[in-house]
């Protein structure tokens, strides 16, 4: 598949004007210039592709849905193809790209990795592996556009709470993270996750509770912390290490105004569970530090993982499920003949 080339050539040369825009940088000689060779491993990384080429149908990727995928190296390999066809005019042209092209591919795989640089830490070298990804389309996206990503090939030792650099062995390098509109984002990754950690940015920290929503209530509670030592407790006081396995503190709200706390007697209840080490009494009311290390909510993340109870194997998550999709839109058919 090759995009048209009044689409490549538009492509091309806002790339080369990127690249002459941002410096010079010392690079290895390559038979492609460095700005071509910028261009194709944007485009490998479906830089400037459309969307409808990407996601063909809206029931591929509903509301408050993520799909995960490969990148059909076959297809890339074939997009860049076409964009270097435009540079070829006769017969004795195309067959001098042929005898070049093994090596190109190659210039293009180290461009590949440069194409987003994870801070200070070493960028990939090499060919280019098994590219895999997903995306996700969710409020959640437009209301934290500074979202963290993170793919991993093992389940960090301690928890899920811990944070690997993109350095680390166990980790999977990011080659691109970018939301397509306001509501979809796009990742890829240098092979293929067993973990994948999607969280709220830590740019800034907020108090919140956790809702349990029920016909006609709602309830919510906090996670006990010990406030000396900031870490979660059960009822027994006894220190834990995820949020869920704390005692849940009962929140209370204020008589006949639905939503809004009553902060009095939610430190009461803080105050009187066993191991929050909070003040307690009269004359040693619960302070405002102590209130906050209870009320304090750490980034959201939501984990995606291989269910070790199945019998599923690593690659489950990533198999495609387009005959559901043709199922649905057999029956939708169905419906409207039926109609006619």
């Amino acid at each position: 598949m090759a995009i048209s080339h009044q689409i490549t050539l538009s492509i091309l040369a806002q790339a080369v004007g990127d690249v002459r825009n941002a410096g010079t940088t010392t690079v290895e000689p390559t038979i492609a210039p460095p700005e071509i060779l910028a261009f194709l491993a944007k485009l490998r990384m479906l830089e400037g592709v459309p969307f409808n080429n990407i996601v063909p149908d809206t029931e591929l990727l509903p509301h408050e849905s993520i799909r995960f995928f490969y990148l059909d190296r076959a297809w890339t390999d074939a997009l860049v193809q076409g964009a270097l066809s435009v540079a070829t005019a006769n017969t004795i042209e195309r067959a001098q790209l042929e005898a070049l092209y093994p090596q190109i591919e190659k210039e293009i795989d180290d461009a590949e990795r440069r194409n987003r640089a994870p801070g200070s830490e070493p960028r990939l070298k090499g060919t280019a592996g098994v590219v895999t990804g997903f995306l996700m389309r969710s409020a959640a996206v437009a209301g934290w556009p500074g979202m963290h990503v993170r793919a991993y090939r093992d389940e960090p030792a301690d928890s899920d709470v811990e944070i690997l650099p993109e350095s680390h062995g166990s980790r999977i390098k990011l080659l691109r993270l970018e939301r397509l509109s306001p509501a979809v984002l796009l990742a890829l990754f240098d092979g293929i996750p067993k973990v994948l950690h999607i969280e709220e940015p830590r740019q800034g920290v907020q108090f919140g509770v956790n809702f349990d929503r029920r016909p006609r209530q709602v309830r919510a509670s906090v996670p006990a912390r010990n406030v000396r030592t900031s870490e979660y407790v059960d009822t027994s006081g006894q220190v834990v290490k995820e949020p869920p396995d704390a005692r849940q503190i009962p929140v209370s709200f204020r008589p006949g105004a639905a939503g809004v706390l009553d902060l009095t007697n939610t430190a009461r209840s803080f105050a009187a569970a066993t191991g929050t080490n909070m003040s307690a009494g009269p004359g040693d009311p619960v302070d405002g530090a102590e209130f906050a290390m209870q009320m304090i909510r750490f980034p959201y993340r939501q984990v995606f993982a291989q269910d070790t109870a199945t019998n599923a194997v690593l690659n489950d998550a990533f198999r495609p499920t387009v005959a559901k999709v043709v199922e649905r839109n057999t029956e939708l058919l169905k419906t409207r003949i039926g109609e006619l």
